[in-house]
């Protein structure tokens, strides 16, 4: 690889979203800088657009020859990026950008600072996670099509199936992260989530079916059925705490409360952190996972809302993605 700046050979890409920043000028200054300070390359720079969100940034960068691939933007832009470094061995740096930085803060990596995150990437070591991979039903699957979608657990991914880092989720979750004013959250931050769910803890629900790992479906009344590859939300809520980026399985959570009491006593019990859970809190744990609801559900991945669904299919990818964390 050439050396494009006269320092170091190594060089990192970063995709930015410029939609996040105000003094882009400057937050590129201050990383070219820190790189020259640690031996590197000064950066490959793309930005990304309305029409690529970063998929076809991060595939020019693979192309030219970068030994880090870093977004810096929300966690769209880090789940874009992600999308064509799945299965290539190439590093994925996280450079904190968005509201949640939720796969960086599973990974107990900084958020609050640039800098720091950026010499992680710099000086750290390299990690194998696992993918979700959700493949969405946008009309109502008929049994034979569910009978034909046994996908092999660990097969590449399909042209079909969109990449989950965090997690996938079909009913209030979708809605919040739908109708979450934007103006609201770039001043409040994670909290105007909060706002938003307490406006729509009165809503009915809706029947879902879940099955998993080919297992007979489950069939109940649900709030949200979220299903996550790391399970800390933000303000470090554990949503699932016994889920782990590497362990090779997804996790799953139905969350049935009735009414604003029933949100309040389940927000209690995830606050404690009661891993056996509460009565309208069920858990699963497996490799594949098909949701059928009765009627379209908003759906969402990683916190991109994907309109209403009929259900989807998930599978993990174990150890699909590399990505850069601190030595040790």
């Amino acid at each position: 690889m050439s050396d494009s700046s006269g320092g170091g050979t190594r060089r990192i890409a970063v995709i930015v979203n410029p939609t996040k920043f105000t003094d882009l000028d400057d937050v590129r200054e201050g990383i070219t800088s820190v790189c020259a300070e640690e031996g590197w390359a000064e950066p490959l720079w793309l930005e990304t657009t309305a029409e690529d969100p970063g998929v076809g940034q991060a595939a020019e960068a693979l192309e030219q020859g970068v030994d880090i691939v870093c977004p810096l933007g929300g966690d769209g832009t880090v789940r874009a990026v992600a999308t064509s470094l799945v299965g290539t061995g190439r590093p994925l740096g996280l450079l904190p950008g968005g509201t949640g930085n939720l796969l960086a803060r599973n990974l107990e990596l900084p958020v609050d600072s640039l800098e720091p995150a950026l010499r992680v990437i710099l000086t750290g070591t390299d990690r194998q996670i696992d993918v979700g991979l959700v493949r969405l039903f946008p009309e109502s699957p008929s049994p034979d099509a569910l009978k034909g979608d046994r996908r092999e657990r660990d097969g590449p991914r399909d042209d079909d199936e969109e990449v989950f880092l965090v997690m996938t989720g079909i009913g209030i979750d979708a809605e919040v992260m739908a109708n979450t004013n934007e103006k609201v959250k770039g001043v409040l931050g994670w909290p105007a989530y909060v706002f938003s769910g307490l406006a729509r803890m009165g809503r009915r629900g809706f029947r879902v079916s879940l099955q998993v790992d080919g297992a007979r479906p489950q069939e109940q009344h649900g709030q949200s059925v979220i299903i996550g590859n790391c399970g800390t939300l933000q303000g470090n809520v554990q949503l699932i705490p016994d889920a782990r980026l590497d362990d090779g399985v997804l996790d799953a959570v139905i969350m049935a409360p009735k009414g604003p009491f029933g949100w309040v006593a389940l927000a209690a019990d995830l606050a404690s952190r009661h891993r056996r859970g509460h009565p309208r809190l069920f858990r699963s744990t497996g490799h594949t996972f098909t949701i059928v609801c009765h009627n379209a559900v908003e759906t969402q991945i990683d916190g991109d809302p994907k309109g209403a669904q009929f259900g989807l299919t998930a599978r993990v990818l174990a150890g699909g993605l590399v990505v850069r964390v601190p030595v040790g």
